[in-house]
């Protein structure tokens, strides 16, 4: 089989290698699944480079999350072979892969493989953290990185609730679809000063809640959005700089500040909760009320060229890997 490894830490493009390894044999609770597709995602990219909450016992595969058909079982596990599966394992990008039954969620034949490839990562951590934000219609909430696949998400579960979105980017080519997705207010940080722009908008009382993923300046100006009371979820560090953060303002505003990994949140809540999740997120996917756009597909050979792409600026959505 196809698969993609490595074997030193360092920049995706330049450690990761396409080879051939024979099929791995599933142990008990585990199953085969024969992958179909798996999206490149953040958390994949940080990983190959030693800085996500997991670190990659070298040699390593890649990818967190996927689509694929149920292949073979290992011992004790009950369910068939030949059913569809969206499934979260450490090393994705390949033809077949290792899986825990637990992981797995049968996926229904009106999902798409495109959609289903990206169940985990993204619809979790937007529905968990918008639950987890505590906030109320009317509220107003800050997303930094408004164009992300994961920020067009909440954009779009925020308008379900009557949620008012104020999001951040750096250009203006995705302003006309994120505005249809539902976000109120956009704010180009290149043009305008963010926490001047943030109290015109909630009329001197800043934003409830922010979901901030940049880190650095961008970190430090958000704390400056919140109201007085006020969370900011940290949930991503794209800029790989840690912020500065005004100790007094955090005092005097009363202001909290939380971290957000979505492996730790499922480890945390019951099973019940996990699986009410699911069956929300699922709901909202097959009826079409929530989005994952695909912009391109690539298979597992072009490895390079799809990182690439899902670096650039500007994109409108994920890139899959197909096996």
């Amino acid at each position: 089989m196809q698969t993609v490894t490595f074997s030193s830490i360092g920049k995706p493009t330049d450690v990761l290698r396409v080879i051939k390894a024979p099929l791995p044999e599933p142990g008990p609770g585990e199953v085969r699944i024969k992958v179909i597709a798996s999206p490149i995602n953040p958390s994949d990219l940080l990983f190959v480079q030693n800085m996500y909450g997991t670190q990659p016992e070298l040699p390593s595969g890649t990818g967190f999350e996927g689509v694929g058909i149920v292949d073979k079982l290992g011992e004790g596990v009950t369910m068939r072979t030949g059913i569809r599966v969206s499934f979260t394992a450490i090393g994705a990008w390949s033809e077949y892969v290792l899986a825990n039954q637990r992981s797995l969620i049968p996926v229904p034949d009106a999902l798409s493989d495109e959609v289903a490839a990206q169940l985990f990562v993204n619809p979790f951590s937007a529905y968990a953290m918008v639950e987890e934000s505590g906030l109320q219609p009317g509220q107003w909430v800050l997303l930094t990185a408004a164009g992300s696949s994961f920020s067009k998400l909440v954009i779009q579960l925020c308008k379900m609730k009557g949620i008012q979105t104020i999001g951040t980017v750096r250009h203006n080519d995705l302003d006309h679809e994120l505005k249809a997705l539902g976000l109120t207010e956009i704010i180009n940080t290149e043009k305008e000063k963010l926490t001047t722009r943030v109290k015109a908008i909630t009329q001197g009382r800043g934003v409830s809640c922010v979901l901030e993923a940049v880190g650095g300046n961008t970190t430090s100006d958000a704390l400056k959005c919140l109201a007085k009371g006020g969370t900011m979820l940290l949930y991503g560090v794209l800029s790989l700089q840690n912020p500065s953060l005004n100790a007094g303002l955090i005092i005097f505003r009363e202001l909290t500040i939380k971290g957000f990994w979505l492996t730790d949140w499922m480890r945390r809540v019951d099973s019940q909760k996990r699986q009410s999740v699911a069956r929300n997120v699922l709901t909202l996917l097959v009826s079409g009320q929530i989005q994952l756009p695909v912009e391109a597909t690539y298979p597992l050979t072009d490895l390079k060229k799809a990182i690439e792409h899902s670096e650039r600026a500007g994109r409108r959505g994920k890139i899959l890997l197909k096996a």
